[in-house]
């Protein structure tokens, strides 16, 4: 009994922290449970830079012990191209500066869960460490359209470098 009072009180503090920080304490009606809490504001569309968009052009499709990727023709033709796309950084390792991290592109809400689905996050290797940031950052690289990563991953950014858009 102790314990699933503990989860509920945990639970519950949760849902308080979140219901402050999308600031619907005292409001009338709070925002749908499908709606996402932002507290930084979503990537706009920046123009040269590979869109989240063409990124999500993908279909799950299960296999035997695994669910695999089914990319669109406009995903595949992407695959060994430079190119440059926007987002959250999400280190793997502790450390200010990282040269091995994931981008997304959704802000990173919690230490222990995924920003978003394997065709909202990009495995970045980078040549040199980049300082990491709250805020979004751009990249160009290599891009790797991966058909079946052990990992799960559908898209890998290598000898990437951090760059200035305007």
């Amino acid at each position: 009994m102790k314990t699933r009072t503990c989860i509920v009180l945990i639970v519950s503090a949760v849902g308080a922290t979140c219901a402050i920080a999308a600031g619907t304490i005292g409001t009338a009606s709070a925002p749908p449970a499908s709606a996402p809490i932002r507290m930084i504001a979503p990537l706009t569309e920046v123009k040269g830079v590979l869109s989240w968009d063409v990124l999500a052009k993908v279909k799950s499709v299960p296999s035997k012990d695994r669910v695999l990727p089914n990319f669109s023709k406009e995903v595949t033709a992407l695959n060994d191209t430079e190119v440059k796309i926007q987002g959250f950084m999400m280190p793997l390792d502790p450390g200010e500066k990282q040269k091995h991290f994931l981008l997304s592109v959704n802000p990173v809400t919690c230490a222990f869960c995924m920003p978003a689905g394997p065709e909202g996050v990009v495995e970045v290797k980078s040549t040199m460490p980049v300082k990491y940031s709250f805020e979004p950052i751009v990249v160009v690289g290599k891009m790797a359209v991966l058909k079946n990563d052990p990992m799960g991953l559908f898209y890998r950014l290598t000898n990437a470098s951090p760059i200035s858009v305007k």
